[in-house]
């Protein structure tokens, strides 16, 4: 990987070199070596590597920039890091084997998944306090909060299913059966759709949000490359919902499809088990965190090319960028 990109390497340097008043920073959750790699925007290199909780999976900025927050998922806990020393400032009673979460839009509160319990914890920020205790299917993993802030959505791994919540009751109001292993849910920046990502069934469903059906479900193909090695994981929509990008796991490509006729554009070439994604601030650049090469790669939103990659620490799991 490293290789095809070389020659792109000075140029994307130039590229992608800011001045500090518009630098941003990336952080990286790496799961086997119990770290957080921090990258500067300004130079796309690793500037500090911190030590966190044990097998550090989700991760996501408060809304205010002031915390960085981390699934430490064999430690039953979230951890709560300022970014700006690297120290670990607090814990929040996450539920036992927190892996991913999802903020509220207004900042608070934070929806976690519970994978050995199977349930979404909902914490208050402020008080770092339980507010509810929802019980979903098996092996509950992907989080999503609708845009206008109303509907909060779980996946669950062996139920096979994308469960709706009200935000207000904290119930479940629809039960959406997608295809086997659903790991990841994105809402479009309208809330009109959901999309959901199924690792072992290889497709992505999109459901739309008022009648909770599905509409579409996205399947990939590429030469040459086995399907059973084709998982969908991670999504990501560009909030003018024409284009999503798709991370397809061992097969190391970004599929990229059209947001409107859910076409596959075109299949990018990353690093190794491609797992999850974020945008930068300005949605010119994808971050992919890639966990068996041990580096994430940068891409080119517009000229949907693979530009620079970076070695961060031991399987990087999940990417946040701040400010979000």
């Amino acid at each position: 990987m490293k290789t095809l990109m070389a020659p792109l390497v000075g140029l994307a340097f130039a590229y992608l070199t800011l001045s500090p008043a518009n630098a941003y920073m990336i952080y990286i959750s790496n799961e086997r070596d119990n770290t957080v790699s921090i990258i500067d925007s300004g130079t796309m290199e690793v500037t500090k590597t911190i030590k966190v909780g044990q097998r550090p999976r989700g991760i996501t900025m408060t809304k205010d920039g002031q915390f960085l927050l981390v699934c430490a998922s064999d430690d039953d806990t979230v951890e709560v890091i300022d970014p700006k020393t690297g120290e670990i400032v607090g814990t929040l009673p996450s539920g036992p084997d927190p892996e991913l979460f999802v903020l509220h839009p207004s900042g608070n509160p934070l929806y976690i998944a519970n994978e050995d319990d199977n349930l979404v914890t909902v914490i208050d920020l402020d008080k770092r306090t339980v507010i509810a205790e929802i019980t979903v299917g098996v092996e509950p993993e992907g989080m999503a909060v609708s845009p206008d802030g109303k509907t909060v959505v779980n996946t669950s791994e062996t139920t096979n299913m994308a469960h709706f919540i009200n935000v207000e009751t904290n119930e479940i109001t629809h039960n959406v059966l997608v295809d086997s292993r659903p790991r990841f849910a994105e809402f479009k920046s309208d809330s009109s759709q959901l999309w959901v990502s199924a690792e072992i069934g290889g497709t992505v469903s999109v459901i739309d949000n008022k009648t909770r059906e599905v509409i579409k479900k996205i399947s990939f193909e590429i030469p040459g490359i086995r399907v059973e090695a084709i998982q969908p994981v991670g999504v990501r929509i560009t909030k003018d919902r024409k284009k999503a990008f798709v991370a397809l796991g061992p097969a190391n490509r970004i599929a990229v499809v059209n947001g409107e006729t859910y076409e596959v554009e075109k299949y990018i070439l990353v690093g190794q088990r491609v797992w999850q994604l974020a945008f930068s601030p300005d949605e010119k650049l994808l971050f992919t965190t890639n966990g068996n090469s041990n580096d994430i790669t940068v891409i080119d939103v517009e000229s949907l090319e693979p530009i620079q990659s970076i070695a961060v620490g031991q399987q990087p799991w999940g990417v946040a960028v701040s400010p979000e």
